[in-house]
């Protein structure tokens, strides 16, 4: 165990951190993801939540059984040195690979959108820096920065208002139109969108109130999913099915339709204003891949921050195929819902190491 772990986080800590970590580049494209679905897809940010809502139960349970430790920990006494050393160093590597996955689809929207003529470089290294000096601060100093994003962005769901306005109710029904392929394939990559909250596993120890945890996260969950919920109802409402599957990122579609006279482009506010959420979720990974670094090295150190940091760097200006870098950011994606289900494996086997235990004794 870390014996440098304090608990420094309150309940209102917890419900930013995981809520602000959920909300990445997912939320940009959650309708073009759910498209398989067409407009059946309106709802399906409440089966996420509720899915969501189901899977922390383990997490939280296993965790509370080792209150001290984070997931590095546990993997070392429930699995033993070598294997948790193993299995450690491939979160490392997942915590770093989403790092730089998170940072780089944000860069390349923005050199799209608003700076066609420019090249991500110098942008790359101020945002991995600024990462960096958030993440420095630990994990609180992640929470505070999380806190001040939800009030400096959430506002923006007002702008819904212009869609909703425009669009066709009608469109919300029939609630169940689709194959169940159509219904896995809009699962499978919809379900991407609220990926993050798993890493409460990993700050879990630094939480004030652990007892609490559960009902805090779970407002989390639903904060985001409210949001997700108003902002597919909206997309359902304003678009075509033909626009919904054809356009990577509906949001800002959505921000397009915004009619205010002392602003042109709110599509491009929005995509600034973004870089909050994304320097959120980006910092939550890369924390991540420190302690694990902390953990397989037995040494707490923060020239590990910059040394995942280096990492992040030369692996997103690697010569990489567009082709290839798209399929390895996504396949790491679908990796967390691996994660999302491990605490389930380890809970049962904590329930065999302890049943032996009682045998012995």
């Amino acid at each position: 165990m870390d014996v440098t772990k304090k608990k420094v986080l309150n309940g209102y800590h917890v419900i930013f951190l995981v809520q602000n970590i959920m909300v990445g580049m997912g939320l940009l494209s959650l309708s073009n993801s759910l498209s398989p679905v067409g407009y059946s897809q309106w709802w399906f940010p409440i089966l996420f939540g509720i899915i969501a809502n189901i899977t922390i139960i383990p997490m939280i349970w296993l965790a509370l059984q080792y209150r001290d430790d984070d997931l590095f920990d546990i993997h070392e006494k429930l699995l033993g040195k070598w294997i948790s050393k193993v299995l450690n160093s491939f979160l490392i590597i997942y915590a770093t690979i989403l790092f730089a996955a998170v940072i780089q689809n944000y860069l390349e929207l923005v050199q799209i959108a608003l700076l066609p003529e420019r090249t991500i470089t110098g942008h790359l290294l101020v945002f991995i820096l600024l990462t960096v000096f958030i993440v420095k601060g630990g994990i609180k100093s992640l929470a505070r920065f999380c806190m001040l994003t939800f009030f400096l962005t959430a506002w923006m769901i007002y702008f819904l208002r212009w869609g909703m306005v425009d669009g066709e109710i009608s469109h919300l029904l029939p609630l169940f139109n689709f194959t169940g392929t159509e219904f896995w394939d809009a699962t499978k990559k919809g379900y991407n969108s609220v990926i993050g909250y798993e890493l409460l596993m990993f700050f879990f120890p630094y939480i004030r109130e652990p007892e609490k945890a559960f009902k805090h996260a779970s407002i989390a969950i639903w904060i985001t999913s409210i949001i997700y919920l108003a902002v597919t109802t909206v997309s359902v409402m304003y678009f075509t099915e033909w626009q919904i599957e054809h356009s990577l990122f509906p949001v800002l579609k959505l921000f397009q339709a915004v009619d205010l006279s002392f602003v042109e482009r709110m599509d491009k506010l929005g995509i600034t204003l973004w870089v909050f959420l994304i320097l959120t979720t980006a910092g939550a990974y890369l924390w991540v891949a420190k302690k694990g670094v902390d953990s397989v090295r037995n040494k707490n150190s923060q020239y590990h921050i910059y040394a995942v940091a280096i990492l992040t760097y030369i692996v997103i200006n690697l010569p990489f195929s567009q082709v290839m870098r798209k399929t390895l950011y996504e396949n790491t994606f679908y990796v967390s819902y691996g994660l999302i289900l491990w605490p389930i494996l380890l809970c049962i086997v904590h329930l065999i190491r302890r049943k032996r235990n009682e045998v012995k004794k």
